[in-house]
């Protein structure tokens, strides 16, 4: 699992018991999800479609820092299924941990539409591929 995002715990994400909200999360986990399934699909036409069962393990108080760690688990014809953790940046503390979220592609008409993607791919990678395109043919 990849962490590529952190956030600061400030006092407007927290709730009534100082701690971290739970909707500031799932609102940072949605967004970081779906910046991570643009990127893997390469559409920027795709919506969340489901997300299981969330467990908060632990909480977060103002002033932590925490990081959000996604990975692609299944790719179906329309749709990427992935999981999240949540974890504190400096004790490695898991805050959270969602099992599946799925994102579809969707065409300029809001229509489900086939991706064609099977693995998870790396933006390095997709670069290098358009800088070296001889290697393609190897």
């Amino acid at each position: 699992m990849n962490f590529h995002t952190r956030k600061w715990v400030k006092p407007e994400d927290l709730n009534a018991n100082g701690t971290l909200f739970g909707g500031s999360l799932l609102r940072w986990i949605d967004e970081e999800a779906a910046i991570y399934a643009v990127i893997q699909l390469e559409n920027r036409r795709c919506v969340t479609k489901y997300i299981s069962e969330i467990n908060f393990v632990s909480s977060a108080r103002q002033g932590d820092i925490v990081e959000l760690g996604m990975k692609a688990t299944q790719f179906g014809r329309t749709s990427l299924t992935i999981t999240c953790e949540v974890r504190n940046k400096l004790t490695h503390k898991t805050i959270l941990k969602v099992d599946k979220i799925v994102f579809v592609s969707l065409d300029e008409n809001g229509v489900p539409v086939p991706h064609g993607k099977t693995e998870i791919e790396y933006v390095a990678d997709r670069l290098n591929q358009q800088s070296n395109p001889d290697k393609n043919e190897a």
